[in-house]
C-alpha cells in the first residue's frame, strides 16, 4: 500500500474474472518493483499476482467459481458501511463457490495507501466458513473477523470464522505480503483446484514451508518477462493500431 509512481504496465481491468490474455497485465510502478525486491508489498503487487493466477491458473479451470478479489475491492467491503452500495460494487457472488481476499490492518477510512500488515481470508461460501492465514501471529485477527461479518452482510449468510494457528510465520517485518501470494496460489492450486467437485480437504497449513525469498525472486522473473513480452510485441510490424487519416 504505498503511493504509485511511474508506470511499467497499465490495463482497465480490475476485477475481471476471467480477462482476455489479449489484454496487458495489471499496472506496476518502479515503486512496486523496488518494494518487490526487499520490502513490504503494495497493493498493486498483490492485485498484479492476482490477476497473474486468474489468467496462468484460473482461465484453465472454466468449471471452478473462485474469486481472488483485490486490495481495492477488500478496502471497500470494510470500510463501506452501505451494504447495498457495497454489493453493486464488487463481483456477482451468486454462483461463487470460494472469495480469496487479502487483508490490510488500515484503519484509517481516508488512507486508502496505509496499513502495515497483510494477512489472507479465504472464504468458502459452499461451506459457510472463513479461514483467516496470518503470518504474524493473528496480528490482522480483528480486521479479518470485521471483514468476513461484512462480506456476510453482503452475501446474505452467516460465514463461521476460523483463525488457522498452525499458519507459516514470517521471520521479518516485511514478509507477510510474499506469504499472502504464496499461501494463496497453494490453497488455489494444490488445494481448491486439486479436487473434484463435492470432495472435502483440509485448508490447513501446516508444515508448509514458505520461501520468502525465492517467492520474490519467481514474482520479479514473471514481471520481468512479462515486460520483455510486451516490448517484443511493440516491436513486431502491424503491431500498432491503424490511423486515421
Amino acid at each position: 500500500m504505498r503511493s504509485l509512481r511511474r508506470r511499467l504496465f497499465s490495463t482497465d481491468s480490475q476485477l475481471s474474472p476471467s480477462p482476455s490474455p489479449t489484454q496487458p497485465y495489471l499496472s506496476l510502478t518502479y515503486e512496486d518493483i523496488k518494494s518487490l525486491r526487499n520490502d513490504w508489498l503494495t497493493d498493486n503487487n498483490i492485485a498484479f499476482w492476482e490477476e497473474f493466477l486468474e489468467r496462468e491458473v484460473l482461465s484453465k479451470y472454466p468449471q471452478a467459481h473462485i474469486v481472488l478479489l483485490r486490495p481495492s475491492m477488500t478496502f471497500l467491503l470494510m470500510k463501506n458501511k452501505d451494504t447495498e452500495m457495497v454489493r453493486s460494487a464488487l463481483p456477482d457472488f451468486s454462483h461463487i463457490t470460494h472469495i480469496f481476499l487479502p487483508i490490510n490492518d488500515n484503519r484509517n477510512v481516508n488512507q486508502a495507501e496505509g496499513g502495515s500488515h497483510w494477512s489472507l481470508l479465504l472464504v468458502s461460501i459452499i461451506d459457510g466458513v472463513a479461514f483467516h492465514y496470518d503470518s504474524l501471529d493473528g496480528a490482522n485477527n480483528n480486521e479479518a473477523w470485521e471483514a468476513s461479518k461484512r462480506l456476510s452482510n453482503v452475501l446474505g449468510k452467516p460465514l463461521r470464522f476460523h483463525h488457522l494457528v498452525e499458519c507459516p510465520q514470517q521471520e521479518n517485518g516485511s514478509d507477510c505480503g510474499v506469504f499472502v501470494c504464496i499461501i494463496m496460489r497453494h490453497l488455489l492450486v494444490k488445494r481448491l483446484l486439486a479436487v473434484n467437485a463435492g470432495e472435502k480437504i483440509s485448508m490447513s497449513m501446516a508444515h508448509k514451508a514458505i520461501d520468502s525469498i525465492g517467492g520474490r525472486k519467481e514474482m520479479l522473473k514473471i514481471i520481468e518477462n512479462l515486460r520483455k513480452e510486451g516490448e517484443r510485441r511493440r516491436l513486431t510490424p502491424g503491431s500498432t493500431p491503424p490511423r486515421i487519416d
